[in-house]
């Protein structure tokens, strides 16, 4: 498979009449160059890829990014597409999890709602700083479970790029030091904060980076 000139999307919306609403809300929509790719998570392990078949070991790696507990493949038909091992869950406190992230987008939060009925239901990519975790994803689902009263979920330890700790330092230094301080804003607001602060971040790193070339 050439994947020199293959372009992976992730779509973020909730309303794209080529995904099932299901696919959407969990997010295991992709485009390949264009063409609709999807990853439907059936249970607390395991995913059906649909489309793309070319491209579903690439659309695998990147689904994986955001929900690297999901280890086993198979296709609309159950066969085998692909396995990897598992990894350890354990339960983690709320209370325990540092945010790299500083707002909530309620638009997302009410459609991620509709699949969150118990604390299994949400699991966490962690990396363990200071005898606490900051979480790399998620943090809608954290939300959601502050809301219904959750006092813990489920994490797995991965590693993450160094600018996870510093938009976790950024965090903290806002007095966001665990989901309860993280800021619920609209759609078109968190586009602008937190989008926004994003977008500025990664272009001076990328400056800075150039200018030491």
């Amino acid at each position: 498979m050439n994947t020199k000139d293959m372009e992976i999307t992730r779509v973020n919306t909730y309303q794209d009449g080529r995904f099932s609403e299901k696919v959407l809300r969990q997010h295991g929509a992709f485009l390949v160059n264009g063409k609709p790719c999807e990853v439907e998570i059936i249970s607390g392990t395991e995913a059906v890829i649909r489309g793309a078949a070319q491209y579903q070991k690439a659309v695998i790696e990147e689904f994986r990014f955001y929900a690297e507990h999901i280890c086993k493949f198979y296709d609309g038909q159950g066969n085998p597409v692909a396995e990897y091992a598992p990894v350890k869950l354990f339960d983690v406190p709320l209370s325990a999890i540092q945010p790299s992230q500083f707002f909530v987008d309620r638009e997302k939060k009410a459609a991620v709602s509709t699949f969150v009925h118990c604390p299994g239901d949400i699991v966490i990519p962690l990396i363990p700083k200071d005898g606490r975790f900051i979480s790399l994803d998620g943090h809608t689902r954290l939300s959601i479970a502050a809301d219904k009263g959750f006092t813990a979920v489920r994490g797995f330890l991965t590693e993450g790029d160094d600018w996870v700790y510093a938009f976790a330092a950024e965090a903290n230094r806002r007095g966001i030091h665990s989901v309860f301080d993280m800021t619920e804003l609209s759609r078109q607001a968190y586009e602008i904060q937190w989008v926004q602060f994003c977008d500025q971040f990664f272009s001076s790193r990328n400056a800075v980076e150039k200018a030491q070339e």
